[in-house]
């Protein structure tokens, strides 16, 4: 079926191409999305830059048509002809140097070391591959022939020149870099070649034929050649080649292994036999379907693979897929043979991959990438999943019982509907106590149906604030306040819990699932701090003004003791900027029958406004007393109670107290109008703010244990 065919009844709107031989045709840039190209003849077809959304390739056949297959049989034989010749010339020049001519004029040295220069490059290749390190270590042994040559030319030679040895040298660097040019140059051309007949082009024993037929022809040819050196030539040349042609079929063998040591010969390879194959270079091919497609010697180099289906689907190691997730040889077994069981994935590239109904039970995919990734109905009991990436991924119907979650990374994008969850761990090893923090705690309890993902869900629609040193009432309402007023979504019901962290609290704040977090986070960082920096000044100028006090209060000593002698002394002590006097008597004794008078002064601050403030709430709570809540002496009662531990216990500061009592006096308006949802609201913020204000104190102490039980008795009352 020709293209242009396909595209008329595409446009018509047919979508049914099953079968359909469409070698050679060329569907450059076209849109085919949602076509069925089920098992169709699609090898040389040229897929490239086209659209191929939820396109389906069901055990369809790409690859190479039947001229380009001849081409490539062809192209193959060249190269392993070059191959033998390579061979067979650097088998020649070891031999050559080992005639008795070239011995009386360059001596033994080129002819021995030139064997052992091969050795350790052979030996070199054979356990570091076609790498960078191994180049190094040749280059370093054929480094360390030329001086040793020099060296033992010079010690052998006696009085020979320097002339001589510098000759000898030379002669050693030609025959070994030769030597090694052609060694290296024949089997890295044979293992290519050798790739592409794994491949599927030609038979391998063929391949390993005519480079073993070029090697011996350059082998007699030289050895003609060398009439001198006669049949030592051509033996020495066939032992050489033999050995060349024995180390390009081990190479070849490894690469064929996928063993990325010599993963340049295989990408060699692969490339040179995907010419002229099935491209889908740069085409989108998002939820396309390749279920058992046979994919050798096809292109997909640039290619979106959004949650394409590879399961089943046969010779893709043979296909080019460089810059994708299939290039990780780990990672396209799991795709096409769906099955991960107790394999090891860690650091894997598995971003958007679709791994649908895949089996990694016990599987270790700690720090990998499964974002955006298709996690469906997917069998994860038991597998490692800390550090994880898993933003966008989709987890539905999915197995998580027994997986490991420590440090996984996850957000509202993140699917866990209809996850099958019995527990989990959060810790990937036990810590000093031999736990990894099992949930739920209790090993007899597992969740509920529904339950992992209520849990997971919580936490994606959550912001945590680590407040140091525990809270600043002050600045935390002046922060709270900013943020209601940025994020009118967020109100006092957003607090969800007040937790002691050490000497820390952790505040923990509901917010809409597409908020943005780190703009919430900064907005409370910028006000909390300013106001914390704010107090800190505040402080330093209390600070400045007690100073002052101090010194007025040993100036009254010093009078004090001086009374006796100067009974008639008045003095009038007035602060600069804060007085001190007994509201009810201005003159202060000096304990001698004498009198300071302070002057007419007022005293202020922190003490005085606790003071009223404790005031106002007796009054309020007096008021409750009176209500027809019939649960109003009751609440009173409690509420009593918590404001004489809040205002008798000395660990908190006149400040917190002050907070404190403030949120008891709105418990105590709650109470007289308990049906008030606006009051109710302001209560259960209260009752947090109060929870907070003793998770700066040790929890052992005896108010912690009070107010907690006093707190939870009047959350109950109010029905919070």
């Amino acid at each position: 079926m020709k293209a242009q065919e396909v595209l008329r009844r595409y446009a018509a709107g047919e979508r049914d191409f099953r079968r359909a031989n469409l070698r050679g045709q060329s569907f450059k840039g076209k849109d085919l999305s949602g076509a069925d190209f089920s098992e169709a003849d699609i090898r040389g077809a040229k897929f490239t830059n086209a659209v191929l959304q939820s396109t389906s390739f069901i055990k369809a056949t790409a690859g190479l048509q039947k001229r380009w297959v001849m081409a490539q049989v062809i192209l193959s034989l060249v190269i392993s002809l070059l191959s033998g010749v390579l061979s067979g010339f650097a088998g020649s020049i070891t031999a050559y140097f080992f005639t008795p001519e070239i011995i009386q004029d360059f001596t033994f040295i080129p002819g021995a070391v030139i064997p052992v220069v091969s050795t350790i490059s052979f030996v070199t290749i054979i356990r570091q591959g076609y790498t960078i390190q191994a180049f190094g270590a040749i280059a370093f042994a054929v480094a360390g022939a030329f001086a040793g040559a020099v060296a033992v030319a010079v010690t052998v030679a006696g009085t020979v020149t320097v002339a001589v040895a510098g000759t000898v040298a030379v002669a050693v660097a030609s025959a070994g870099g030769g030597s090694f040019a052609g060694a290296f140059a024949g089997a890295f051309a044979f293992a290519v070649a050798g790739t592409v007949a794994f491949a599927g082009a030609i038979t391998f024993a063929f391949t390993v034929a005519i480079a073993f037929a070029g090697a011996v022809a350059v082998a007699g040819t030289v050895a003609v050649a060398f009439t001198f050196a006669g049949a030592f030539a051509f033996t020495g040349a066939f032992a050489f080649a033999v050995a060349i042609a024995a180390l390009s079929v081990y190479v070849t063998w490894r690469t064929s292994k996928g063993d990325e040591k010599f993963a340049l010969v295989r990408t060699f390879g692969v490339a040179f036999g995907a010419i002229g194959g099935t491209s889908f270079r740069g085409a989108d091919l998002t939820t396309a379907n390749f279920t058992g497609a046979t994919l050798k010697s096809t292109r997909l180099i640039q290619a979106t693979l959004i949650h394409t289906c590879w399961a089943d689907a046969k010779r893709l190691d043979r296909a080019r897929v460089r810059g994708s997730i299939l290039s990780n040889a780990a990672v396209r077994e799991l795709l096409t043979s769906r099955n991960g069981y107790s394999k090891s994935y860690v650091n894997a590239n598995l971003h958007s991959a679709n791994l649908t109904g895949v089996n990694l039970n016990e599987a270790n995919l700690k720090q990998a990438d499964l974002g955006e990734a298709l996690l469906q109905n997917a069998d994860l009991r038991g597998a490692n999943l800390s550090e994880t990436l898993a933003v966008g991924t989709d987890f539905t119907g999915a197995a998580l019982t027994g997986a490991c979650l420590q440090a996984w990374n996850i957000d509202h994008t993140t699917k866990l509907d209809q996850v099958d969850c019995q527990f989990v761990f959060l810790l990937e090893q036990p810590n000093a106590l031999g736990s990894r923090e099992r949930r739920p705690h209790d090993f007899n309890k597992v969740f509920e149906p529904g339950d992992f993902a209520k849990l997971y869900q919580k936490i994606m629609t959550t912001v945590q604030l680590l407040l140091r040193d525990g809270i600043n009432p002050e600045a935390f309402k002046a922060a709270f306040e900013r943020l209601m007023q940025e994020n009118p979504e967020i109100t006092p019901d957003a607090i969800q819990a007040v937790e002691r962290k050490g000497n820390d609290v952790l505040v923990t704040l509901t917010v809409p699932e597409d908020a943005d977090k780190g703009k919430i986070e900064r907005e409370w960082d910028e006000v909390y701090q300013a106001r914390l920096e704010a107090q800190k000044s505040a402080a330093l100028l209390e600070a400045a003004n007690s100073h002052k006090e101090d010194i007025k209060e040993i100036t009254l000593a010093v009078v004090s003791n001086l009374s006796g002698l100067l009974s008639n002394f008045t003095v009038n002590a007035v602060s600069e900027s804060k007085a001190m006097s007994d509201s009810n008597n201005p003159n202060t004794s000096t304990g001698s029958g004498s009198f300071v008078n302070a002057g007419n002064l007022e005293m202020t601050g922190s003490t005085v406004n606790l003071g009223e403030i404790s005031g106002n709430v007796i009054n309020t709570i007096n008021q409750l007393q009176q209500s027809s809540n019939p649960e109003a002496a009751q609440l009173a009662d409690l509420l009593q109670q918590l404001q004489s531990t809040i205002e008798a216990e000395p660990a908190l500061t006149p400040e917190d107290k002050t907070e404190a009592l403030e949120q008891v006096g709105t418990l105590a308006k709650a109470g007289q109008n308990p049906q008030d949802g606006t009051l109710k609201k302001l209560a259960a913020t209260a009752i947090k703010i109060l929870k907070g204000t003793i998770a700066s104190l040790p929890s052992a102490t005896q108010t912690v244990m009070e107010v907690t039980k006093l707190v939870g008795a009047i959350a109950t009352l109010l029905a919070l």
